[in-house]
């Protein structure tokens, strides 16, 4: 069949038709569910928002009645960017398509969290082998022309070997950006793929979410999730989720599992990063978004001044994959989230949100950086 050169989505992995499913269709339920045995392949197409906490999520204390609501993020969310430039295209070929990979939380000192038994294979319990990694899927739409985004987060049951080709899905997360089914607070995007999303859940919870593509890579990126409670303004870290994932393939909706033909392995129990590798003097330049005003969904704009960062031992949480990072408080009582990912040594790309007293989100910064070299 032949498709006119209009109707073809120019990739710059390859040229790929459009896909069948918009981002509207994604959605039919309105809750995250854990999907037993009986209903897995009965409902493999279904799809879930993330106003529940996920079964990925660590247990977590309940706010006090200060916890932030929802609806107090969502309700005057503006979808329209801040700028007319053709960005948001290139974006969206960076970002559509299938993301396969591993996820695993943490906890606020860097330790992996070990999966429920309930999901373990019985050959790992008899050998004693803990798990900590979910084998995942992470199917995403960008509209080019809607400024929406949609993806689905797919966790399989671990499985033994290469039964992996025939791996069970556990549980189907949908996240909505933008349109009539948005669920974010705030979205900062860069044309090449990296982006934060602040995504209020229930309970005074917020998920802090930071997408950084690999600049030699463009199929490979991690997602670090900080989830944070708002308790009296004050921002307070819970868990780490990290997933690290490639590129497999155009989008999809999930409908093919990438099975032992994933590109990487688990990591959640590999050593992390040294301290020695972070701390000190870095430099370099940022693509920022200020959201002081009332527009929500902005493009990360490069600035012309370079920015100095300094790291100490004491904020750093150290994660596998070259991977860390902090929740810090700074004058004026404000919040800085952070997050970094060691490309190489001496560099780094890293994702940093300013929050104010208030815990409303002031600034998004995504930054190339280098560590600074002393003087002699």
């Amino acid at each position: 069949m032949a498709i006119s050169a209009s109707k073809m989505i120019n990739c710059n992995r390859r040229t790929l038709s459009p896909p069948t499913l918009s981002c509207s269709k994604l959605q039919n339920h309105s809750k995250s569910t854990i999907l037993g045995f009986s209903s897995l392949f009965q409902h493999s197409h279904l799809s879930y928002s993330p106003i529940s906490i996920s079964p990925f999520a660590s247990p977590v204390p309940k706010a006090a009645s200060s916890v932030v609501e929802v609806d107090d993020y969502t309700n005057s969310f503006d979808s329209t960017p801040t700028t007319t430039t053709s960005s948001w295209p290139e974006f969206a070929r960076n970002v559509s398509g299938e993301w396969d990979g591993h996820g695993a939380d943490f906890s606020i000192e860097g330790k992996p969290i070990e999966l429920p038994e309930s999901v373990v294979p019985e050959a790992y319990r008899e050998w004693e082998v803990k798990v900590f990694d979910w084998q995942t899927q992470c199917p995403t739409l960008v509209e080019p022309e809607d400024f929406t985004v949609a993806y689905k987060l797919m966790k399989l049951l671990p499985t033994v070997g290469c039964e992996a080709d025939a791996a069970t899905r556990y549980s189907i997360d949908e996240r909505n950006i933008g349109g009539s089914d948005n669920r974010v607070a705030a979205f900062g995007y860069h044309s090449n793929g990296c982006y934060v999303a602040l995504w209020p859940m229930e309970d005074g919870l917020l998920e802090l979410e930071h997408c950084l593509i690999d600049p030699q890579n463009k199929e490979s990126r991690v997602r670090i999730i900080q989830v944070l409670l708002v308790d009296n303004r004050r921002m307070v870290l819970q868990n780490i989720r990290v997933f690290r994932e490639h590129w497999y393939g155009p989008f999809r909706n999930g409908e093919q599992l990438g099975g032992c033909a994933m590109k990487d392995s688990a990591f959640a129990s590999s050593d992390a990063m040294k301290s020695s590798e972070v701390v000190g003097v870095w430099q370099g330049s940022s693509s920022v978004a200020s959201f002081r005003g009332s527009n929500d969904f902005q493009e990360l704009v490069k600035g012309n001044n370079q920015k100095t960062s300094i790291r100490d031992e004491d904020s750093l949480i150290l994660l596998p994959k070259q991977l860390w990072c902090s929740v810090s408080e700074r004058e004026e009582d404000e919040t800085c989230c952070e997050v970094g990912w060691l490309l190489d040594r001496g560099r780094a790309i890293t994702s940093r949100c300013i929050f104010s007293k208030e815990a409303n989100l002031k600034e998004i910064a995504v930054s190339s950086e280098s560590l600074a070299v002393e003087d002699a």
